[in-house]
């Protein structure tokens, strides 16, 4: 066999994980509480091989299995439906105890999410049936939304082309598909000849799909979010759903996306600073403190001090978007559902400046022990700068201007 050849069966190896062929029975979470209580012990086990994980790049099919099973992945779908429909809170809590133990786990059933949330808004009834039944089984979405090639971002040229009488081509390429490796279907933007927008529920195992392992972030290193490429791919027209009317109108599909996102932060944050705590109590005091351990070291306690209040301000800035979340849920006009966006871009912009300084006042406080590659301690950085990329901060703080000094209401997309 030659090197291409076993490069390939490696990848087909890989991509064809047991876990992906077929649904495991799972566990129904039936609220709030039981989701909190299983996410803790759950959470407790990831975290033990965490930094070889990272360090060896070993996508994490068995906890993503685990995850799935434990019935986590089920807690959004809606009351009437068999599901949990835990709060915005509970999810935000859940998705930021994850990422504080790894933050590509953290981030993989993001997308999952943002999929039943938009399926919550535009799907018709019996699709929401169906396909909710289907993450009750043990289904696991991904997704396959941006794309790499186009000028711009918000530039999409994935295909949809009708096909015979009840269904669809799908002909384009993905990039930045988190989870997809992992999915049993990959909910896809795609656009038709008229420029409408629609995701659609494509099946793992549909012919022309093609799964590509080619992310080669240097933070996020195992959420799986490579590429997808699509020739000829037939979806039914039960499994497509309007996407563009999730925006057209006021929805929380945009906030909800986001407020996962700001949860990863958080988590990385919250996690970087315990453990900043715990090797400042391990390191030297720096030679002209004349103290006797760095704990007591008065420029470190200054450090301490910032970092403690940065990482709670912005666990209450989430707790309160999350509210702003579950009262627009109850109560939805294009006022509830900006003041959450608006609530949503507090939390993600400060997040993300607070999880880049928590994660590098780690390594700075630590000392010269806390560079050694054994320890991993940079892959709180490193997950948290790739993460932050996602979305533009500065906007944020635009937007927020805009809307608490001139009244002007923000834009509805998934990015804000």
């Amino acid at each position: 066999m030659t090197s291409y050849q076993a490069i390939h069966q490696a990848e087909n190896d890989l991509i064809n994980h047991p876990s992906t062929q077929h649904y495991s029975t799972i566990r129904v979470i039936q609220d709030d509480a039981e989701a909190l209580e299983v996410a803790q012990a759950l959470a407790q086990q990831f975290k033990a091989q965490s930094i070889e994980r990272d360090a060896q790049r070993i996508l994490p099919f068995d906890e993503i299995e685990a995850f799935s099973q434990s019935g986590l992945w089920a807690i959004t779908v809606p009351k009437r439906y068999g599901g949990a429909e835990v709060s915005s809170l509970t999810v935000a809590k859940i998705i930021a105890l994850f990422s504080g133990v790894d933050g590509s786990i953290g981030q993989i059933p993001q997308n999952h999410f943002y999929a039943l949330e938009v399926l919550r808004n535009t799907g018709t009834e019996q699709q929401q049936k169906r396909l909710y039944q289907e993450v009750l089984n043990g289904a696991r979405f991904g997704n396959a939304l941006a794309e790499f090639k186009p000028k711009n971002a918000s530039l999409k040229q994935t295909a949809l082309i009708p096909f015979e009488e009840n269904g669809y081509l799908i002909n384009g390429e993905k990039f930045y598909c988190t989870g997809s490796l992992f999915a049993h279907r990959i909910p896809t933007l795609v656009v038709n000849a008229e420029g409408r927008e629609y995701l659609a529920f494509v099946q793992r195992k549909s012919e022309g799909l093609s799964l590509i392992d080619n992310w080669t972030g240097f933070g996020q290193r195992v959420t799986g979010s490579g590429s997808v490429r699509f020739h000829q791919v037939y979806v039914a027209s039960e499994d497509v759903i309007p996407f563009d009317t999730a925006f057209a109108q006021p929805t929380l599909v945009g906030p909800f996306a986001q407020i996962m996102h700001a949860a990863i932060e958080v988590g990385i944050a919250r996690a970087a600073f315990e453990e900043t705590l715990n090797r400042v109590h391990q390191a030297r005091p720096w030679i002209d403190s004349n103290v006797e351990t760095a704990a007591q070291d008065p420029l470190t306690i200054f450090e301490i001090g910032r970092i403690a209040a940065d990482v709670r301000a912005s666990e209450v800035l989430l707790k309160q978007a999350a509210k702003s979340i579950d009262a627009a849920k109850l109560h939805t006009t294009a006022e509830t559902i900006a003041k959450a966006s608006i609530d949503v871009a507090k939390v993600r912009a400060h997040s993300s400046e607070t999880a880049l300084k928590a994660s590098s006042k780690l390594i700075e406080l630590a000392g010269s022990r806390g560079s050694q590659a054994e320890d991993g301690l940079d892959r709180y950085w490193r997950n948290a700068r790739v993460h932050t990329l996602h979305d533009a901060a500065r906007w944020k703080y635009y937007f927020i201007g805009h809307y608490v000094l001139n009244g002007i209401l923000p834009p509805r997309r998934g990015t804000l």
